[in-house]
C-alpha cells in the first residue's frame, strides 16, 4: 500500500517455519510520542512514555514483534542498526537509540523453538522502505491470529495492517497495526464478521455470544494483542499525543469484538513529526478512522 509519509520507513522480517517475525517503523528523526494501554496483558521494552515523569518521551523507531517476551530481544537489532546510522541520544562518544517495542503472543503456531532475535530485528531495518508497505501475514503479522474464544484451533489468521488519511488542513495521519486479537474482526462498514472464531468455510461464530454463554476463556492467558502505531506530520504537544492515542483506540471496539479484555494486551502509540499545526480533535478522529481501515486491511490482506 502507498505510504504518503515516505520518509517513515517500514520493514518486515519473519521466519515462515516458526511463524513469527517483527516489523519496524523507523522515523526520520527522533520524535515525541505517547502511548495508551487499553488491554490487560502486555509486553513492552523501552516504553518510557508509560512513566509520567520520565525524562525521555522520544522515539527513533517503533518495533512490533512476535515471540511474546522472548521476541523483545529483536529490539537490540533495531538499536544496533540505528546506532550504525548515528541515530539516538548522544552520550559521550556513543549514541543510544530509543526504540519502544511491544510484543504479541504467537507461540501456539509454527515451530516454537525460534523467536525474533537481534538478527531478525536488524534484518527488518535493512528491509525498511518508505514507498510501499506490505500488509497481511508479513513480519510481526505472520503468526498473528484472531477469534480465540474457542481456542487456537478455531481461530483465523490476523496480520499486519496499514492505512493513511489526510485532513482538511493538509496534515497526514498513518496507522500501522498488528491484529492478534481474542475477539472477532468486524467490517465497520457492513457490520459483518470478516475474521474470527471459525464455524465452517467462510462462516464465523459470534465471540461475544460464546462468552455470554459462559464459555471459559481461561485457555487464553494474555495470548492476544492488538498494537497500533499512529504517526502524523501534525505538530502536537505531549498531552495532545496522549489524547490522540486515547481517541484512536476507539477503533478497537468498532472493529474487534470483544476487545480490550483481560487477555488482550492492546496499546496505541502516537508520534508526531511536528511539521504543521492542526486541530488535535481533527487528528484524533482521522487517526481513529485510519486505524479502523488498517485493522480491516490486516486480516483481508492475509
Amino acid at each position: 500500500m502507498h505510504n504518503p509519509l515516505s520518509d517513515v520507513l517500514v520493514g518486515h522480517a519473519h521466519d515462515e517455519k516458526a511463524l513469527t517475525g517483527c516489523s519496524v517503523i523507523i522515523l526520520p528523526e527522533a520524535s515525541p510520542y505517547q502511548v495508551f494501554v487499553t488491554g490487560g496483558a502486555f509486553s513492552f521494552r523501552q516504553v518510557s512514555a508509560l512513566v509520567r515523569y520520565h525524562s525521555l518521551h522520544m522515539a527513533d523507531a517503533f518495533l512490533l514483534t512476535g515471540g511474546s517476551a522472548y521476541g523483545l530481544d529483536a529490539g537490540g537489532g533495531v538499536m544496533a542498526f540505528l546506532k550504525e546510522n548515528g541515530r539516538g541520544i548522544r552520550v559521550g562518544s556513543m549514541v543510544v537509540p530509543s526504540v519502544p517495542t511491544s510484543a504479541i503472543f504467537d507461540l501456539f503456531v509454527g515451530e516454537s523453538d525460534r523467536f525474533p532475535d537481534k538478527a531478525m530485528g536488524y534484518e527488518a531495518c535493512v528491509q525498511a522502505k518508505g514507498d510501499r508497505i506490505l500488509c497481511g501475514r508479513v513480519g510481526v503479522g505472520i503468526g498473528a491470529t484472531v477469534g480465540k474464544a474457542l481456542g487456537i484451533e478455531r481461530a483465523s489468521w490476523g496480520g499486519f495492517g496499514f492505512s493513511s488519511e489526510g485532513t482538511s488542513s493538509g496534515a497526514i495521519v498513518c496507522a500501522f497495526v498488528v491484529v492478534n486479537a481474542f475477539g472477532n474482526v468486524i467490517d465497520f462498514e457492513t457490520g459483518k464478521i470478516i475474521a474470527g472464531v471459525k464455524k465452517g468455510e467462510g462462516e464465523f461464530l459470534d465471540a461475544e455470544e460464546i462468552l455470554l454463554a459462559h464459555a471459559d476463556p481461561a485457555k487464553s492467558h494474555g495470548e492476544n494483542t492488538t498494537i497500533a502505531v499512529i504517526v502524523t506530520d501534525a505538530s502536537l504537544e505531549e498531552w495532545e499525543l496522549g489524547r490522540v492515542s486515547i481517541m484512536a483506540s476507539q477503533a478497537f471496539p468498532l472493529t474487534i469484538r470483544p476487545t480490550q479484555t483481560m487477555v488482550d494486551g492492546d496499546a496505541v502509540f502516537c508520534a508526531t513529526l511536528n511539521r504543521k499545526r492542526c486541530s488535535v480533535n481533527e487528528i484524533a478522529i482521522t487517526a481513529r478512522n485510519a486505524l479502523m481501515k488498517a485493522i480491516r486491511c490486516a486480516v483481508l490482506e492475509g
